[in-house]
């Protein structure tokens, strides 16, 4: 990342400059923004172009809207919120290109922002449309990527756009974000951890494998912990698990006892006769699961286990939760591991996604040293696979 340049590196005075944030926030049935972290994330980047005197759009989508006009996708709720935390007028443009999108862009004076509609109700923007890609940078000076939630997907205005702009850089949210995972994946102070959860070890197999190489622990719980279970030959009842991974599963603790890793899996479970906050429920050592009865959240002696694995550990990084965190009966070990993770002495590192949401309602947030914007992003940086929104960023020179 230090090899691409960052907004701070060009003079964007008097510039029209083009700034892709990540807006995709969660709103409620009324349309009302129920979180805003990501808002605020962008706010830096935002606000150095407006007292840099550079004029601004700012860029986004919201949802799925699947290439088509939808009000319920609209960016109406957030053009209030971004003008309420900047305390200045911010314009929401009728649509992300045409011609009058490209009058409101012209008169756009020094330090003032519009804000482009969602991207995402145009079919173009999801396939990388080069003409459509084209017609997004309205003839910007400056591409600034700051969208690191969205920075894995080659998209046109987080990839394609970089074509038809003389220069490209990061914004102050996107460099955070691999700064903080250049401390995990780089050069991290020792021991360090990786806490992998999740229902599916195929989403996270990639991840798995190149943390091997690079951690001095990983920690397993989550659906996917099952079928490293089932691999090892226990019964699990009707505890999720992918038959199809077994021997993947397999693989994967080999080569970390070769490698010298040490990996714990839980030895105790929370499992429940059926799938609902009402369900008949039993904690049980792994070896015992009942037939018909599924696993749906680490136990209290895993716990006890994770809590001392990660006593010494210098630097964490978290991806992933323990159990069915939604459910009250199973959100145990997921906010226990939170105030663990919180209360330890390590630099820590929450992947995004499913983690922040779970950490957020374990009420340690604040107390954790990284929250990432992006859970899909990180995971693919935490592969070492390259982020097309980041590769198309103009290198130092």
């Amino acid at each position: 990342m230090m090899q691409k340049m960052t907004v701070e590196d060009v003079p964007v005075k008097g510039k029209l400059v083009f700034i892709r944030v990540d807006f995709n926030v969660p709103l409620d049935e009324d349309h009302n923004i129920v979180e805003d972290t990501r808002i605020r994330a962008a706010l830096p980047t935002i606000n150095h172009c407006i007292d840099e005197g550079a004029r601004i759009i700012v860029a986004s989508h919201l949802g799925r809207p699947k290439g088509v006009v939808n009000h319920a996708y609209s960016l109406l709720p957030v053009r209030k919120r971004l003008e309420r935390l900047l305390s200045k007028e911010v314009v929401l443009a009728p649509d992300c290109v045409g011609p009058e999108v490209d009058a409101l862009v012209a008169k756009l004076g020094p330090g003032q922002v519009l804000l482009l509609e969602n991207v995402r109700f145009h079919k173009e923007e999801t396939a990388n449309d080069p003409v459509f890609a084209k017609a997004l940078a309205h003839g910007a000076d400056v591409f600034v990527m700051d969208a690191f939630g969205t920075a894995h997907r080659a998209h046109a205005s987080t990839a394609g756009i970089a074509a038809h702009v003389p220069i490209s850089v990061a914004g102050f949210c996107l460099k955070k974000e691999i700064d903080y995972f250049d401390k995990v994946m780089g050069s991290p102070t020792r021991p360090v951890a990786a806490i992998m959860g999740g229902a599916k070890v195929s989403d996270k197999i990639g991840v798995i494998d190149n943390l091997i190489q690079r951690m001095d622990k990983i920690v397993i719980g989550g659906g996917m912990m099952f079928t490293f279970l089932k691999a090892m030959g226990y019964e699990i009842g009707s505890s999720i698990v992918e038959m199809e991974m077994l021997d993947t599963a397999r693989t994967i603790m080999t080569h970390a006892r070769e490698k010298g890793v040490k990996f714990y899996l839980p030895v105790d479970c929370v499992v429940a006769n059926r799938v609902s906050p009402d369900a008949e429920i039993r904690i049980v050592p792994v070896q015992e699961i009942p037939p018909g009865w599924a696993g749906l959240d680490i136990g209290p002696a895993t716990m006890r286990l994770f809590a001392e694995a990660l006593q010494d550990v210098r630097t964490i990084m978290w991806n992933g939760p323990m159990g069915l965190f939604e459910m009250e009966p199973f959100s145990r070990g997921t906010f226990f591991l939170a105030h663990t993770v919180a209360d330890s002495y390590a630099l820590t590192i929450i992947g995004g996604g499913d983690t922040d949401v779970a950490v957020n309602r374990a009420g340690e947030s604040s107390n954790m040293s990284y929250i990432s914007t992006g859970g899909g992003a990180s995971l693919q940086l935490l592969e070492g696979k390259p982020l097309p929104g980041i590769e198309v960023l103009s290198d130092r020179r």
